[in-house]
């Protein structure tokens, strides 16, 4: 059973940092390029960054590049997402998602095979 937990969501202040985990089980996460996605209260979910599955190739939204740095370890089957510079408008339950026949970093998101959860991230102002 596949399975993907997301975890170091939390409250910070604006222009703080996080560090979301997702820890992937169940799959072969090495051949998995690997996506964040989030959603806003009454909005729709969003493409936040992508890794591709050897991490050569990453992917961002416009809104978070030079603020937020997606990577991965194969050897544990864990993706990272580095938050910085958060702001009010980053607040959203954040996902992982696993694409099992990936080209490169995908930021559609129905090309997703498996998602997690969610974690809740909310900056305050």
């Amino acid at each position: 059973q596949v399975q993907l937990v997301e975890s170091g969501g939390g409250l910070v202040q604006a222009g703080g940092s996080l560090r979301l985990s997702c820890a992937a089980s169940g799959l072969t996460f090495s051949s998995c390029a690997m996506g964040w996605f989030r959603q806003a209260p009454g909005k729709e979910r969003e493409f936040v960054a992508a890794i591709a599955r050897n991490g050569g190739i990453t992917n961002y939204a416009d809104s978070v590049k030079g603020r937020f740095t997606v990577s991965r370890d194969n050897a544990v089957g864990t993706v990272y997402l580095q938050m910085n510079a958060l702001k009010p408008e980053d607040t959203a339950v954040y996902y992982c998602a696993a694409d099992r026949a990936p080209l490169g970093a995908p930021s559609n998101q129905y090309v997703y095979d498996y998602w997690g959860r969610g974690t809740q991230v909310t900056v305050s102002s």
